[in-house]
């Protein structure tokens, strides 16, 4: 068969039912003692299955399904989205090396560079996330990653991947991508340089806003080094939520789509609000990056935020407090619809934040836009009640 279009990746990636009896999934299997035939098998661990944190067919299932759609050589599964990062991280710096972490990143990332990073006598030094191909400024002899998160996941600024890369590789450094905002569908990190890419599987991949899980998806020439240190500090993924993210990808092209139609929608209907200064959405004019995301994507999630204009806390907790459809919670990808608050001038120290009016960070879950609106219209109204 002629190369799959990706629709048809997302439902056939990592399945392999001639190997199962015909079962259309992988089956699940729960493993920590495997057991080898031989003295010789034990010697040269040469069989596929060695241990159970090593991984299993349903793992492995995952993996692969994750490393085609993203267009990586192999995939590793960890514990988080978080770990992911950390384990990225630490797999490719040493104590002395010089990482380059862009200043939008997302705040555990950053926490995890400022606390155990540099304790570690790496040098962490944050950069603009617009700074593109002017990094080169910022490269020293000891820099060996550059990290990006494109779009940031608070203030969407949308970083140019490839001009970073073309730095990174002409200095030995490698490219590692927080590629969670896209999903594998809409950013094809290794086309456009990137070397490791990460991923918050508990986000869209999985869908269902229930499970744990980061991957991690590199070039060849990446992998080895990578998997060393994952195999080295324990990373491992639970059975029964593999099996839920293999469940869930199979309908991420689907819902993708609607996360992103009813992102848009919602995120055009709030800048024309009088209460909204801006939207930050990478596919709106206006939100920093926006021409790179039209040069380098193929689509959009359901995630931006706004920045109302000045008004009092009582009045943004009437705001929040009563809205039914709009949860408060952390983490986002799920079918739900989700608000919370941010305070970006608490994560930057390379760039200065300084807008006045509250950020909020929207998702867009899968209900019908017009009841979305109709709770945000109510929003506003007790809003605009309790400034008065």
């Amino acid at each position: 068969m002629t190369k799959k279009k990706q629709d048809t990746l997302v439902v056939t990636a990592g399945r392999n039912p001639e190997a199962n009896f015909g079962i259309v999934n992988p089956p699940v299997y729960h493993a920590s003692t495997v057991l080898y035939p031989t003295l010789e098998a034990v010697k040269t661990r040469s069989q596929p299955v060695t241990y159970g944190r090593r991984g299993t067919p349903t793992t492995f299932a995952l993996q692969d399904a994750i490393a085609e759609l993203e267009g990586g050589y192999k995939s590793a599964l960890t514990s988080s989205g978080l770990s992911a990062v950390t384990t990225a991280l630490l797999a490719f710096l040493k104590a002395g090396d010089h990482l380059l972490m862009v200043d939008s990143v997302y705040q555990p990332s950053r926490h995890f560079c400022d606390s155990v990073l540099k304790r570690y006598g790496i040098d962490v030094e944050y950069y603009d996330p617009l700074i593109g191909a002017g990094i080169e400024k910022l490269v020293r002899p000891e820099t060996k990653v550059i990290f990006t998160e494109s779009p940031g996941s608070v203030t969407f600024e949308v970083q140019d991947i490839p001009a970073i890369a073309e730095v990174a590789h002409r200095h030995g450094a490698r490219v590692l991508l927080d590629n969670t905002w896209a999903s594998p569908l809409y950013f094809k990190p290794f086309e456009h340089g990137v070397d490791v890419s990460i991923q918050a599987v508990t986000k869209y991949l999985c869908g269902h806003s229930d499970v744990m899980m980061g991957s991690i998806t590199t070039t060849e020439d990446a992998w080895t080094e990578m998997l060393n240190t994952h195999g080295a500090i324990g990373q491992c993924a639970a059975p029964d939520d593999v099996y839920l993210v293999l469940r869930g990808i199979r309908t991420l092209s689907t819902r993708l789509e609607r996360h992103m139609k009813t992102g848009i929608a919602l995120a055009e209907w709030l800048g024309k609000r009088p209460e909204v200064t801006r939207v930050l959405h990478p596919a709106l004019p206006g939100c920093p990056g926006h021409e790179i995301w039209k040069r380098d994507f193929t689509g959009a999630c359901g995630l931006f935020s706004i920045e109302l204009e000045p008004c009092q806390e009582k009045a943004l907790a009437a705001f929040l407090d009563g809205l039914e459809l709009f949860g408060m919670g952390y983490s986002w990808g799920g079918f739900e619809s989700l608000v919370i608050p941010q305070y970006p001038k608490k994560m930057r120290t390379a760039t200065e934040w300084t807008a006045d009016g509250q950020i909020l960070r929207f998702h867009a879950g899968l209900e019908d836009i017009d009841d979305l609106i109709a709770d945000l219209e109510a929003g506003f109204e007790r809003l605009h009640a309790a400034d008065s």
